[in-house]
């Protein structure tokens, strides 16, 4: 395979393979410990689960992305990036130790989730660290495959930690004690990947120069350049109108996934809400499955997205996609079980995945190439305050046990919007050659 063998050739560099054993630990550990604030928050007899405490720990988990993401460069450019490698990953560790502890004495949920929100902060600059020091491990030749596969492996590792997470604590006896188990698991492998950092040359991942602009000023330049950059976006109307389809089905998917996990903690769980262990756990292993099922779903559209836009287009292939959710997802989930609910979950992460990838190829064949980072820093924006802003609605809409015929039918016709106008524009934008072309499965998502 293609992919083995470019892995094979990176891998005879000493730096990359150190630099991706970093990466391999650390998000590995993202993993561990987004798994471990899940069952925490859904799944702790302790806590009184409700969609508002899910849609708190979304927030918890992706707006520091949103919000310190385009800023991370700019501290970046100013520390020397293996030492950030190495003292984010031990901050890491000891916010994911301090957050066991609050666990197993019971803390108010306030503070579990700021010592979460710490960890995850902190996570922004980590992964910053190591796309910045990649051109510093591998010649230029071959610095496209090492970012197209590097960041892939990573999320292959957070799914391997999410799902070792799930292996620790299923088993598990159902108290507190077994959430600070899962979440000590998460700070060993941060420590893990702070000691795989000492391997590098401190001096040799860069920058190999300091700005001299002062830190205010740059970070201000950042704020400006945002700014125009969503100027630069308002006059590519097929760009800006690709953002919003991506964005209203990331609002789609981030609904449908808080009530996936109400469902799993009450209605799922053996008994209609009951805190019995077997259910609890029960209503876990439902809830690795459904992820399982959202990978596999992206993983399709992967393969088959290429091949699809090729046929009807880009804009065709976002319509699709957004069709197929609207027909399929309401057929699949209105009965409320497990086993239909688990095919929509598939249908979501097809869809959600197939417009992404579609997305990231309209965006990066018709922005300016000047512009092209703080479109994409927009991009990540966009894309976790709308997962966040669904959360919200769904804890609006949604009953105690998760039921909720009306969020279901809300997102449908949400799926049906957006399909009937991302057909309106490919009409308006003519046969499908003038806006089809060939797409990478690049900028793989999270669950």
């Amino acid at each position: 395979m293609a992919v083995v063998r470019d892995l094979r050739v990176l891998l005879r560099f000493s730096g990359f393979r150190r630099l991706l054993s970093v990466r391999l630990l650390s998000q590995s550990a993202d993993g561990v410990f987004q798994v471990a604030l899940a069952a925490y928050v859904v799944f702790s007899p302790e806590q009184q689960t409700s969609p508002a405490a899910i849609a708190s720990a979304m927030a918890v988990l992706l707006l520091p992305y949103s919000l310190l993401g385009p800023f991370a460069g700019v501290l970046l450019d100013r520390w020397q990036r293996r030492q950030v490698l190495l003292f984010g990953n031990l901050l890491r560790a000891v916010l994911a130790a301090v957050t066991a502890a609050l666990v197993l004495v019971s803390a108010p949920l306030w503070l579990f989730y700021l010592a979460a929100l710490s960890v995850t902060a902190v996570n922004r600059f980590v992964l910053a660290g190591l796309s910045a020091a990649l051109p510093h491990v591998v010649d230029g030749e071959r610095l496209v495959m090492a970012n197209s596969l590097s960041p892939t492996a990573g999320t292959l590792a957070a799914t391997a930690g999410g799902g070792l997470a799930f292996l620790v604590r299923i088993p598990a006896p159902d108290d507190a004690s077994a959430d600070a188990v899962v979440v000590v698991l998460g700070a060993g492998l941060y420590l893990l990947g702070a000691l795989a950092s000492l391997r590098i040359g401190r001096g040799t991942l860069g920058p190999d120069t300091i700005p001299r602009v002062r830190l205010s000023a740059a970070l201000a330049d950042i704020a400006r350049g945002l700014v125009t950059g969503l100027r630069h976006l308002g006059q590519r109307r097929r760009a800006a109108q690709s953002l919003a389809s991506m964005a209203m089905l990331r609002f789609c998917y981030g609904a449908l996934t808080v009530m996936v996990l109400m469902l799993s903690r009450y209605a799922w769980d053996g008994g209609e809400g009951g805190d019995d262990g077997g259910g609890i756990l029960g209503g876990m292993a439902l809830l690795g499955l459904a992820v399982g099922v959202s990978g596999l779903g992206f993983f399709v559209a992967a393969v088959i997205t290429p091949w699809a836009v090729q046929r009807v287009g880009r804009f065709g292939w976002i319509a699709l996609c957004a069709a197929g959710a609207a027909a399929l997802v309401p057929a699949l989930a209105l009965p409320l079980q497990p086993a239909p609910v688990l095919g929509a979950v598939f249908v979501m992460g097809l869809a959600t995945q197939g417009a992404k990838i579609t997305t990231d190829t309209v965006v990066q064949s018709s922005v300016d190439d000047v512009y092209r980072g703080r479109i994409f820093s927009l991009y990540d924006m966009l894309f976790n305050v709308a997962f966040v802003g669904a959360a919200g609605m769904a804890a609006l809409m949604l009953p105690p046990d998760g039921r909720s015929p009306t969020l279901v039918m809300t997102v449908a016709t949400l799926y049906a919007a957006v399909a009937a106008t991302m057909f309106h524009v490919k009409r308006r934008n003519g046969h499908h050659r003038r806006d089809g072309g060939a797409v990478s499965p690049d900028r793989p998502t999270t669950a």
